[in-house]
């Protein structure tokens, strides 16, 4: 795996290897299904009936892009509560077009859409590629089936070049126009051609029938060279490939950088840093055979797709895939005709973990002045008086309860009165499922670049503190009263 980091102690070299298996919301739940697997997690089905029991851990994917993993209490009864840490899969990228074929000035050219808010001048002269999942069709005895295959080309095979400053003179800034600016190069088109000639196929922009009809009509839509490479890719003929989901990514790779080794650089951090973290302290949080023993609540992870652009998706946080699985536990594990779901809500608690912004030292002025997190100075716990955070004084107390107990640093951020506030799953969980909530996230710098910075400390931290709510949560709320 590229980019393994065996010189750090445990959870950094974890993350970096995480962060560099997971170029796409895909890849990232299937390594989070093999971390999952190995510490002995098993995989249940949402099409399937749930026959579960206490003291054991499990796991469930939707769309291959989100995946909830749980572990039962071995004293949980149905009615109890969840404690959950809720993060997402996606970040801002390019994803490809349906139809991706775009050819000018003698280029072969790729199609993209924008998904998300991100910093697009950032991605310009860097070397990308394409990763996500191919739709194959598989021929057997006479028989067809279609399988979902994941896909990552680790050579740069793409580039978005600048403009010289020579041909542009405007004092302005760079404002790339995301339309006509923002399609990387692929391959010239007269080494295209020479490339099917050698091969022995028709023009590499020929519109003339070929022996496939199916095959015609994908070099339509694509571009014969991108085919090519996918099928060579996964072992399959290009003619095969029956539709794909793939985006564009950095062939750099995430490492421990900075001058004292205190940074992690890589794309993805937001969300992938905290989806690891919640995932990393589910996992050793549930590890010993004891680790369960007293637990009369079930410990859960939820990493939902599509954050980025609102959670309004099938596999998203406005979705019903996490009251289905509150719901679909409670049901399993009550022998009663009794409905507990609700009061098992009541008593439930959803950390929302998503990356916070930490004071950059050349825009101080961004922040505001008591409102300042650090780097290294531990979780950030956001807050929002018109309610774009769900955190109120209760679950901040909770979290902050935690992080003085274990003496772990924490920090607060409220955006300035004459600036936008963003946004996270939290209000979405919060109103949808009437869940007691509170956002928080680590600091980083460069927040939807295709290369941001965050520091070593702040994972160590998220990750200790994350496991410290899992195992003492249910302690901690059985001493807070409020609805009484």
């Amino acid at each position: 795996m590229a980019g393994v980091v065996d010189s750090y102690d445990g959870v950094v070299s974890e993350i970096i290897n995480f962060l560099n298996a997971s170029p796409t919301a895909f890849h990232a739940v299937d390594e989070a299904k093999r971390l999952l697997k190995k510490a002995g997690f098993e995989q249940i089905s949402e099409k399937q009936d749930w026959k579960l029991q206490v003291g054991k851990k499990y796991f469930f994917t939707r769309n291959y892009s989100s995946i909830v993993a749980f572990a039962i209490g071995k004293m949980f009864v149905a009615g109890n509560g969840f404690h959950i840490v809720g993060a997402h899969t996606d970040s801002p990228c390019l994803k490809l077009k349906p139809v991706s074929k775009v050819t000018k000035a003698g280029f072969l050219e790729v199609g993209v859409q924008t998904y998300g808010g991100g910093l697009w001048h950032t991605w310009f002269d860097r070397d990308l590629t394409v990763a996500g999942r191919l739709i194959i069709r598989e021929s057997k005895d006479g028989a067809v089936s279609y399988s979902h295959r994941l896909v990552r080309i680790h050579e740069p095979i793409m580039r978005i070049p600048n403009l010289a400053i020579h041909l542009d003179r405007s004092t302005d800034g760079f404002k790339p126009n995301s339309q006509t600016h923002l399609v990387p190069i692929l391959a010239t088109s007269v080494k295209a051609e020479l490339n099917k000639a050698a091969a022995g196929n028709v023009s590499a922009e020929s519109d003339g029938k070929t022996s496939n009809d199916k095959k015609d009509t994908d070099d339509k839509k694509h571009h014969s060279l991108l085919l090519q490479l996918l099928a060579s890719e996964v072992g399959c003929k290009p003619e095969d490939i029956c539709d794909f989901e793939l985006q564009l990514c950095d062939t750099q790779p995430s490492i421990v950088a900075g001058a004292l080794k205190e940074f992690i650089f890589s794309g993805r951090l937001d969300n992938l840093c905290m989806s690891f973290c919640s995932l990393k302290a589910l996992i050793d949080s549930t590890s010993s055979e004891s680790s369960l023993e007293d637990e009369p609540g079930v410990r859960m992870v939820a990493l939902f797709d599509h954050e980025e652009v609102g959670s309004n998706s099938a596999q998203g946080a406005g979705s019903p895939v996490m009251f289905d699985a509150l719901s679909r536990v409670t049901d399993s594990l009550n022998s009663s005709t009794s409905k507990l779901l609700e009061k098992a809500i009541q008593k439930s608690f959803v950390v929302s973990a998503d990356m916070a912004h930490a004071l950059h030292p050349n825009y101080m002025d961004k922040h505001e002045e008591n409102h300042q997190p650090k780097m290294h100075g531990g979780l950030v716990i956001k807050h929002n008086a018109n309610q774009r955070y769900a955190t109120n004084a209760v679950t901040s107390f909770i979290f902050r309860e935690i992080a003085e107990k274990h003496n772990l640093p924490i920090q607060d951020f409220v955006v300035r009165n004459d600036m936008p506030c963003g946004s996270t799953i939290g209000p979405i969980l919060a109103s949808g499922i009437g869940i007691r909530t509170v956002d928080i996230g680590a600091p980083q710098l460069s927040m939807h670049s295709i290369r941001e910075m965050c520091a070593v400390d702040d994972v160590k931290h998220s990750y200790q503190h994350l496991k410290a709510f899992y195992e003492e949560f249910s302690q901690l709320d059985g001493k807070i009263t409020v609805d009484i």
